[in-house]
């Protein structure tokens, strides 16, 4: 198959690798030189783990190319996927689509003979239907079908998402697409992945409802983690215990400082836009994106009180700024409103993430960047992890100890055991961990248990055997 993928950003260049590396034939366009002279020389603009090999491999194939002309990929392709970027509009939080429709005025002019163009982008329900309308008004002899593939990548591993998917939706109910689309994705029926076709509004609305969705668990295990930290509970025994119902599952109940990304803070806004714009408010996505936007602030806070209760003047270490490990995407992270809280707190914060420091430096001007966590770790009074990059699951405690002016870890993630981290002195705070177990001496009595009988052994007679009282 030849296929054009339009635009060269994270989703278009992630599938437009992989499709190459089914064996088909793809044109990559983009309309910034700067990006394709970029690829031209071999430098991948995003980082995401195995990517530029993949890219390199198939380009020396002659299967991959990159370019700014739009028309002759077009001309010869059999699908045309749309894969450019849709942001949240300012002011309104709507999904930005104006990039959609200016790919598809372009396009129109383009085909020659019969052509699916697909909506890839994250665009709100209907968005397709104009994409055939701008595309028949421009060119009314065109042999062309509309459909929509939305993608469920995940950053950082999503190589692996797009070859071994939990299922690929196709949204269109024409039969020619579908043996076009069906021939696309052929490579990947030895894996038995579900080829899912519904109607192109249904596949539109999959994308969104599948992120709102879990946005909704991230955000609810974080308030249970608040309701544990006052009950003596730790979240994470409670997330195990839920997660094991195989009705409810084990993923996205991680306890944290809130989601952040380039898919599920816009798309969340968007779905509700939406929602409200066709008069059935979705109440449930409305506090999900309320909720986080205030849990992200709240970090900084948690991570004051730590440190005394104030940073003024104080150095504190942070890190991680991405959004999650194995990217360098910072949009919407955490790390950047928990940043912010800090330096209106009169902080000096010092900060150190494996491959988010390049696009963070315009973001946050004000902070110093380190080259390393325990350069970061110099004269802090507290030091937070944020993101939860394998670099930082093994830090070397007695020296961080020895380098910070204060002894505090403010552990976002839950990556560390609260006993090891305090053994070497430090004070620990954790989010929804309130095990007596696992807590500083001086937070044992927050909660006050009552007192349980021991337990009492008789034999047939009612006589007490005296099993031994002592406490747990």
């Amino acid at each position: 198959m030849h296929i054009a993928m339009i635009g060269c950003g994270y989703v278009g260049l992630v599938s437009g690798a992989c499709f190459a590396d089914f064996g088909h034939s793809v044109t990559c366009v983009d309309s910034d030189p700067a990006r394709i002279d970029a690829l031209h020389g071999g430098r991948v603009p995003i980082y995401e783990p195995g990517l530029a090999e993949l890219v390199a491999r198939n380009v020396e194939a002659g299967r991959l190319a990159f370019t700014t002309a739009l028309a002759p990929a077009v001309g010869e392709a059999d699908a045309v996927f749309i894969a450019v970027g849709t942001p949240s509009r300012r002011g309104d939080g709507f999904a930005d689509i104006s990039h959609v429709f200016a790919a598809a005025r372009e396009i129109a002019s383009a085909l020659r003979g019969f052509t699916v163009v697909v909506t890839k982008s994250t665009v709100p329900v209907g968005t397709s239907d104009e994409v055939e309308r701008i595309i028949r008004a421009a060119n009314p002899a065109a042999d062309v079908v509309v459909a929509s593939n939305p993608e469920f990548l995940r950053e950082g591993a999503a190589i692996g998402d797009f070859k071994r998917p939990d299922r690929i939706v196709v949204g269109t109910t024409d039969e020619r697409a579908r043996e076009v689309m069906t021939e696309v994705y052929r490579p990947l029926f030895l894996n038995t992945s579900p080829l899912l076709f519904a109607s192109r509004r249904a596949a539109e609305l999959i994308k969104y409802a599948a992120n709102a969705f879990l946005a909704m668990k991230i955000t609810f295990i974080n308030e249970i983690a608040d309701l544990c930290e006052k009950v003596g509970a730790d979240v994470q025994d409670v997330a195990r215990g839920i997660g094991a119902d195989n009705r409810i599952g084990s993923k996205f109940l991680h306890a944290g400082p809130g989601f952040g990304g380039s898919c599920f803070p816009k798309d969340t806004l968007a779905l509700v836009k939406t929602a409200q714009d066709h008069d059935a408010p979705l109440r449930l996505i409305e506090a999900t994106v309320a909720v986080n936007d205030q849990r992200k602030r709240a970090m900084a806070r948690r991570i004051i009180a730590a440190a005394g209760g104030s940073v003024r003047g104080k150095a504190v270490a942070v890190l991680g700024l991405t959004f999650k490990p194995n990217t360098d995407d910072v949009r919407e992270a955490p790390s950047l409103a928990i940043i912010r809280g800090l330096l209106d707190a009169g902080a000096e914060v010092r900060v150190h993430d494996p491959e988010g420091m390049d696009q963070a430096r315009a973001l946050l001007p004000e902070v110093v960047f380190c080259k390393s966590p325990y350069e970061a770790a110099r004269g802090a009074s507290a030091l937070a992890i944020v993101t939860e990059w394998d670099q930082f699951r093994a830090l070397g405690l007695p020296r961080l100890k020895g380098l910070m002016a204060q002894p505090v870890l403010v552990d976002l993630r839950n990556i560390y055991s609260a006993r090891d981290v305090i053994r070497h002195g430090f004070r620990y705070v954790g989010v929804g961990r309130g095990d007596d177990d696992d807590l500083p001496a001086a937070r044992l009595r927050r909660v006050r248990r009552p007192e349980m009988p021991a337990p009492v052994a008789l034999d047939g007679a009612g006589r007490d055997h005296g099993l031994d009282r002592r406490r747990a």
